[in-house]
């Protein structure tokens, strides 16, 4: 294993309910009445991006506001809206990391385990995110950062992976990434990336098939036990 691969929302930490309380504050702003509540922005969740997210719940619910003729400003609108919004819950420490994780990464770190990102959100999120819990220097403990920007399609589609792996110079065999969904899962397993799948409340129960395991926690992980799900993917 030379390198860990991680996904960001929901997998460092559990950011979910802080973007979806993010985009009523940016709905309430724009003067709709939209609220998105956790059983809905579960179900909203099987789409990855944000404003693929308020289209998808357009399609479902406000099928009419698709017919604006401004619909291709409104949406990235919102969705810069809502990402001010995010980013300030961020740097005033209201989203934390996953117990565990952070313990983790420091002790992968002293190793010199190499570390890469592959989400789909946007790098003003992920920078907020390490910096305020990490501290100011976090970035550079990344020898990438593959997000939403860096490639046309997201997961389950494999591009964010593909990305990471041709920056790392790596094949996908010698990496393990840390995932929370089943887009995340899709997405290793489309770019023949071995996968651990760690839940939080919103992915639980969703199909895994094919992961080489699945956690509820980072609580008490070492890379001991890292590297002994690792070896399951070339056992």
């Amino acid at each position: 294993m030379k390198a860990l691969i991680f996904d960001v929302d929901g997998t460092l930490a559990d950011t979910e309910d802080a973007h979806r309380e993010a985009f009523n504050d940016a709905f309430a702003k724009a003067g709709f009445d939209w609220h998105w509540d956790r059983a809905l922005y579960k179900h909203l969740l099987k789409v990855t991006g944000g404003k693929q997210r308020i289209r998808f719940f357009l399609e479902e619910n406000r099928p009419e506001v698709l017919e604006r003729a401004d619909i291709d400003e409104l949406i990235p609108a919102l969705h810069k809206s809502k990402t001010g919004f995010y980013v300030s819950r961020l740097e005033n420490g209201q989203v934390p990391l996953r117990p565990g994780i952070e313990a983790l990464i420091r002790e992968c770190r002293a190793t010199g385990l190499t570390f890469a990102i592959a989400t789909t959100t946007t790098p003003v999120n992920v920078e907020a995110l390490l910096k305020a819990n990490l501290g100011e220097d976090a970035l550079g403990w990344f020898a990438c950062i593959g997000d939403g920007g860096v490639v046309p399609v997201l997961k389950p589609e494999p591009d964010v992976y593909t990305w990471v792996l041709d920056k790392l110079g790596l094949d996908a065999a010698d990496t393990l990434a840390l995932e929370d969904s089943r887009n995340g899962l899709v997405a290793c397993q489309r770019a023949g990336v071995p996968c651990l799948i760690v839940t939080n409340d919103y992915t639980v129960g969703q199909d895994f098939g094919g992961a080489l395991d699945i956690w509820e926690t980072y609580e008490g992980v070492t890379l001991e036990r890292l590297r002994g799900v690792y070896g399951k993917a070339n056992g």
